[in-house]
């Protein structure tokens, strides 16, 4: 499963608006200095002629690769930067680790203990000014999309109206195992939806049941629920009570040693929002885009 942002809303909503890192009471610093060094300034980037992005493996829409072809809307806004900034880009597939802060810590600013490698980019960071106040090796820049939840639906088996939450008391639903919507819908009306809840390792297989008939619905990310909507299956956004975080901002990571390079790519997705090169990359993949809080 994708993590990330699960593990990010133990951090949302925490601090005081006015003052976000007003609750955190700053810790002992670990190491700053990571094995991979080379090649990380933003001189550097450009006079060896290539950046390197860290990207989700196996997670589609965003990043996968087709063959050695690297697809996704994560890996063609990478391009786009790559080619504002004149050079090359190439992609580190990764897997999920425990949380955020290692995903951070192993792609970005450290490097893993064992294999991997330090990425200049880091893809598909949820943005919060509460967590980064604790994740000082890090800017966390380049906000390019807002992403929602919503649920996908079987139209024959809901042809009035479109299922909201209550109706898992009774009907089947997918969702991704230990992702966000699996919390949500779990801890729902005192976990009385839990019989209902069927989980599958990605939100692939979620949609693959729901177009077999397996479930009568699928909840879920917005771009992950169109990009695997089959005919009769419908897709709309009801209000979710008791959900504390239903929306959210995307953006990117940096190594907080590299602000050159941090400035460089947020105007490079900037350019992108403004002239519609972005928007027209989700378009292209058949996704709602949905402008993010910069």
């Amino acid at each position: 499963m994708r993590w990330t942002v699960v593990a990010w809303l133990a951090f949302a909503g925490v601090a005081l608006a006015s003052d976000p890192c007003a609750d955190w009471v700053p810790q002992a610093k670990p190491q700053n200095v990571g094995r991979d060094i080379v090649g990380q300034e933003l001189d550097q980037i450009i006079d060896r002629g290539f950046i390197e992005f860290a990207v989700y493996e196996n997670y589609p829409p965003y990043s996968w690769e087709e063959g050695s072809t690297p697809k996704g809307v994560d890996v063609e806004i990478a391009r786009l930067i790559a080619e504002d900034l004149g050079v090359e880009p190439r992609f580190n597939f990764i897997g999920a680790a425990e949380n955020l802060e290692a995903d951070l810590r192993n792609n970005i600013w450290k490097g893993a203990l064992i294999g991997g490698r330090i990425s200049n980019v880091m893809m598909r960071v949820p943005y919060d000014s509460a967590f980064k106040c604790r994740v000082e090796q890090v800017v966390f820049t380049g906000q390019y999309q807002g992403e929602s939840i919503g649920i996908a639906y079987d139209t024959a088996a809901y042809p009035e109206d479109p299922p909201v939450p209550a109706y898992f008391r009774f009907d089947t639903v997918a969702v991704e195992n230990d992702s966000i919507a699996d919390f949500y819908l779990s801890g729902l009306a005192g976990g009385q939806l839990s019989a209902n809840i069927r989980r599958y390792p990605d939100m692939d297989q979620a949609m693959a049941a729901l177009a077999a008939g397996e479930v009568k619905a699928a909840m879920g990310p917005l771009a992950q629920l169109e990009h695997g909507a089959a005919e009769g299956v419908d897709i709309h956004q009801p209000p979710l009570p008791g959900f504390s975080v239903g929306t959210w901002t995307l953006g990117l990571a940096v190594n907080f040693r590299y602000r050159p390079l941090a400035y460089a790519v947020d105007d490079a997705v900037r350019y992108g929002l403004e002239d519609g090169r972005i928007p027209a990359i989700y378009e292209s993949y058949g996704l709602t885009f949905a402008a993010p809080d910069r």
